[in-house]
């Protein structure tokens, strides 16, 4: 089996994995990590979403072969010192998630949206977490989320 240093949350992380393995079972199998999850595996509704180079990226899609050295952003590795990222800190304050197994994917697209441009309006907003799905009906409070955690971003 091929083996491949991925760039993950600034630490090099050396697998073994097929040329063709999904990054998702990479890192939700081989290297145990929470952040991103198997939702309907055909790059639909976004549970699975990383960054990769900043931009929102499908895991369950992406071959591991197809990486190279790109940096890749997780869910699992957004806190900084101890400290979780704006996006997280104002999904909480907004009660954003209700049974949370979504997420990932919102909050991966908000950190993508937002580092890119904090400043973003609601069309904006809508815009950049279009492709991300959820049956839990929070979208109002996400929406709220995401606008606050830009308030606190562009005042860093």
């Amino acid at each position: 089996m091929p083996q491949y240093t991925l760039n993950i949350d600034g630490a090099k992380r050396v697998v073994n994995a097929r040329a063709d393995e999904p990054l998702l079972y990479t890192l939700t199998d081989t290297l145990k990590m929470k952040g991103p999850k198997f939702g309907c595996g055909v790059a639909q509704c976004g549970t699975c979403t990383v960054l990769v180079d900043g931009a929102p990226v499908r895991a369950c899609v992406t071959p591991v072969s197809s990486l190279g050295k790109k940096p890749i952003r997780t869910l699992d590795g957004l806190e900084k010192n101890g400290k979780p990222h704006p996006v997280q800190v104002a999904f909480v304050e907004e009660q954003a998630a209700q049974c949370g197994y979504c997420a990932n994917g919102w909050i991966m697209h908000s950190v993508a949206l937002l580092e890119k441009n904090p400043k973003a309006g609601e069309a904006q907003i809508r815009k950049g977490l279009a492709g991300v799905q959820c049956r839990c009906g929070t979208h109002i409070a996400i929406l709220r989320a995401v606008k606050r955690a830009g308030e606190t971003m562009a005042k860093a």
